[in-house]
């Protein structure tokens, strides 16, 4: 072989060999076995509060039927998937909703019981009943919606719910040792009732006029318990 021919060999092993290093250096470096690869922490504070309160806002706009999940999540600034942290569907996070609204109605129905006179009390708790339906009409829907409360699939929603009409229930037998389960659930009725008619307007545009929401509540309540 001459010396020329000897020349172009060597040049074209060393290009040869060169090109797997930089076929190398292209690729990713990899973590070492054993090793665990950094992840991004999730941060947001208190996430569950986060989302009923989002919820709460998506609920009042789009009503039950209208809620999801990625809305509360979106409302709430946080990813499609951090509702499942905790709760596994979107029932279940409304369960947790219509709690919470339970919550309020039995706290507001239970300072209606301060009243000494018994009377007093169950027409104070009839409007403390009206005024919680109409300050959040769509979480008080949600509260009483089929989906959530055929079965016992939510107990804590339950258990909340029976809380605040044992406090009706312990206000009409105050009042009434005898008929009071009997005034209790006429009380709830007419109360409920009442509320739904107000929510949806109902009243507003009856040929004979109707008393504000307070005394109109008192009204009829007052006759459902008959005369004094």
């Amino acid at each position: 072989m001459s010396t020329s021919e000897t020349r172009t060999a060597a040049v074209k092993k060393s290009k040869t060999s060169a090109a797997p290093l930089k076929r190398a250096r292209r690729q990713p470096t990899t973590h070492v076995a054993g090793t665990k690869a950094p992840t991004k922490a999730y941060h947001h504070g208190n996430l569950r509060e986060s989302l009923l309160m989002a919820a709460e806002s998506v609920l009042a706009t789009h009503g039950v039927q209208g809620t999801t999940l990625r809305d509360v999540a979106k409302t709430a600034g946080v990813s499609h998937a951090a509702p499942y942290h905790h709760f596994a569907s979107l029932n279940d996070l409304l369960a947790a909703v219509a709690e919470r609204g339970f919550m309020t109605l039995g706290d507001a129905m239970a300072r209606a019981t301060a009243q000494a006179d018994t009377r007093e009390r169950l027409l104070h708790i009839a409007t403390a009943y009206v005024s919680c339906a109409r300050a959040q009409p769509a979480r008080f829907r949600l509260m009483f919606a089929p989906q959530l409360t055929q079965g016992n699939a939510y107990p804590a929603l339950t258990a909340a719910s029976h809380r605040a009409f044992g406090i009706l229930m312990a206000a009409a037998c105050a009042h009434d040792p005898v008929k009071g389960p009997e005034l209790a659930l006429c009380g709830w009725s007419l109360s409920h009732g009442l509320s739904n008619l107000l929510i949806d307007g109902a009243f507003d545009h009856l040929p004979n006029p109707v008393p504000d929401t307070d005394a109109l509540v008192r009204q009829l309540a007052a006759r459902a318990l008959g005369p004094l």
